[in-house]
């Protein structure tokens, strides 16, 4: 498998198919738009490993280069002049097609008009996210888009593009570090765009020939960087983790279920579960196979919400306790699966987490799996965000045991940098796939396959279905692997870095240790006023926090919960910061922290530490405000 350089083998031949296709359908097009819209794509030699894209703006025709408009009178100094709109393509441009051989010459002039737009509202914003709260977001939007002053004609795609820019929260900026939302790579975005213009769907082998060759090639590297064996794995690009997360679920019910009960699930639909009742003048309770999933109490949301469309029903999904780092405990796991054999229930599937969504906690991937095969059940892994630690030597150890599991969900559009969405899917055995088989003559009819004309129809939930694979190969062939694993290397010494500095700050208190990019932590108030003359000269856990009564404790976690919420939406008002927020498992107060998620591999130390002492004048200002 090739994923050490960008030049390795394992796609070049699908690359180059590519290449090949595109040449002959938009004679260039797409080098030629790229080239103006994104110019500081990829780095000279020896200009590091991504060029940072800055604000691009077209100068006043007039202005010499290097000098500024005039500004107006009424403006401060320090702002920016109020900006000139953009030339307008005419209705025929914007009423013109992005295929064909003058697709690109259509397209051009509207991607300049939207990347100017978006140096404007980048501006215009200033920071990560814009200030004010949602009510005043709501109605700039609605005027701009709505009631008489809306834009129309050719003005909308430069107005609302600015909108958008200036309404977006930024993860470009060091400020904006909530959630698993990643800056894409500019390489990805102008490999969507090739693929925005060419609109392939990957129903049917006659819409994508290029790209249906192209993702059956990339899969094959992934199930190989994850793993499995190429030859017989299979898998598809999906929207993400949570479409992944519901078709590993979706399998397992299929085989595991339909192994137990003889019957063909897909077709047939899910046996009764849980109780009926035997007839009689007082019915009485007669007992059914029940399917069980097994994840631990951190696990993503939608293993639950995939249980209930399966037909299983959330209560069908058992919480694994975890531990302080939020890893499922294996002995309770154990417990959990010899309780469902006491119990004549049936563990349909184990889903691993490899990188929650809080902490990147990695669940014990080879203890799963060996608990999984004891019991008969099908091990999913989640590793929509862990899975990015395969492209680090340094981190990829952390998912020993991946090769284990019968199914994956990885997402690139997290510790990846692409658009989204860049959901994959995988399988360690291809014939575990035949449940999602599907035949639709007017797409993959069976005298087509036949002949050697490929579908990937039935790999997917979905029958429409952009070329996602493509930014996907295009990131890999520039970057290789290694140079994606040095960009995740970096966004894990920044998250260690910020937490040596929370630990190091006395009015912050730290959760655990980054395992990938992401740590918890919390603002420490000062006790209540009426808790001071009770506390002083007491000793305390943790700076600021009384260690007296379990009442008092009580009290100072529900103090700490109201303060950290707050300060949380004081920062977005202010638009300067985007910091996350969530809440340990358990029960009761105290439970509430903010969350720093750092997907930016060009941020420094400095900017993330200026980050927390942001978080803290906001806590402070909090404090003064109650």
């Amino acid at each position: 498998m090739g994923t050490g350089t960008g030049t390795e083998t394992g796609m070049e031949a699908g690359a180059g198919a590519v290449a090949e296709a595109g040449a002959r359908a938009e004679a260039g097009a797409v080098a030629e738009a790229g080239a103006r819209a994104s110019a500081a794509v990829v780095p000279e030699a020896g200009a590091g490993l991504v060029a940072q894209a800055s604000p691009r703006r077209s100068p006043d025709p007039g202005t010499a280069p290097g000098t500024e408009p005039d500004q107006e009178p009424d403006q401060e100094p320090d702002q920016e002049p109020a900006p000139e709109p953009a030339p307008h393509p005419d209705s025929a441009h914007a009423t013109a097609l992005s295929g064909g051989t003058g697709g690109a010459d259509a397209l051009a002039p509207l991607v300049d008009t939207v990347m100017d737009a978006l140096a404007r509202g980048a501006r215009r914003r200033g920071g990560p996210i814009a200030p004010g709260r949602p009510g005043e977001v709501a109605a700039t939007v609605s005027e701009v888009f709505g009631g008489p002053t809306a834009v129309t004609g050719a003005e909308a795609l430069d107005r609302l593009t600015e909108l958008l820019a200036h309404g977006s929260a930024d993860p470009a900026d060091a400020s904006c570090a909530a959630h698993l939302h990643c800056p894409p790579l500019a390489v990805a975005v102008a490999a969507d765009l090739a693929v925005s213009a060419l609109n392939p769907s990957q129903d049917s082998w006659d819409q994508a020939p290029a790209a249906t060759a192209l993702e059956t090639l990339l899969l094959q590297e992934l199930a190989g960087l994850v793993g499995y064996e190429p030859e017989h794995a299979a898998g598809v690009l999906t929207s993400g983790g949570t479409e992944s997360n519901l078709m590993g679920l979706m399998l397992a019910r299929d085989r595991v279920l339909g192994a137990a009960s003889g019957r063909q699930i897909e077709l047939t639909g899910v046996p009764g579960t849980g109780t009926d009742h035997a007839p009689g003048p007082r019915p009485q309770p007669r007992s059914r196979l029940r399917p069980r999933i097994l994840a631990s109490a951190a696990a993503h949301f939608s293993v639950q919400r995939a249980a209930a469309l399966l037909g299983l029903g959330e209560d069908a999904v058992l919480p694994v306790p975890v531990d302080h780092q939020l890893r499922m405990d294996t002995e309770a796991l154990a417990a959990a699966l010899g309780g469902c054999a006491e119990r004549g229930e049936l563990p349909v599937a184990v889903v691993a987490t490899a990188g929650t969504t809080d902490t990147g906690a990695i669940d014990p991937l080879r203890a799963c799996a060996a608990l999984a095969a004891e019991h008969g059940a099908w091990l999913h892994v989640d590793a929509a965000y862990g899975g990015g630690a395969l492209l680090s030597d340094r981190l990829a150890p952390l998912l020993d045991g991946l090769a284990l599991a019968d199914s994956v969900s990885l997402d690139w559009h997290k510790l990846g940098w692409q658009p989204a969405a860049a959901g994959v899917f995988l399988v360690r055995r291809s014939e575990t796939y035949a449940s999602l088989a599907r035949r639709a003559v007017y797409l993959n009819p069976a005298d087509d396959e036949e002949a050697g004309y490929p579908s990937l129809l039935g790999l997917s939930l979905r029958t429409t279905r952009r070329a996602d694979a493509f930014k996907i190969a295009v990131t890999l062939r520039t970057l290789g692997r290694a140079g994606l694993g040095r960009l995740v290397d970096a966004c894990r010494d920044l998250a260690v870095a910020g937490a040596r500095a929370v630990a190091d700050h006395p009015r912050l208190e730290l959760h655990s240790e980054p395992v990938l990019t992401a740590f918890l932590f919390r603002y420490l108030p000062e006790p209540g006023p009426e808790r001071q003359a009770d506390t002083a000269g007491a000793p305390a856990d943790t700076a600021g926090a009384p260690a007296d009564t379990a009442e008092a404790q009580r009290e100072y976690g529900a103090r700490c919960d109201a303060v950290n919420a707050a300060l949380r939406r004081r920062l977005l008002r202010e638009g300067s910061a985007v910091v996350g927020r969530t809440e340990l498992p358990g029960e009761g107060p105290g439970r509430v922290r903010l969350k720093l998620t750092l997907l930016n591999p060009h941020t420094t130390a400095a900017e993330v530490e200026r980050l927390l002492h942001a978080v803290v004048a906001a806590g402070r200002a909090e404090e003064g405000a109650r």
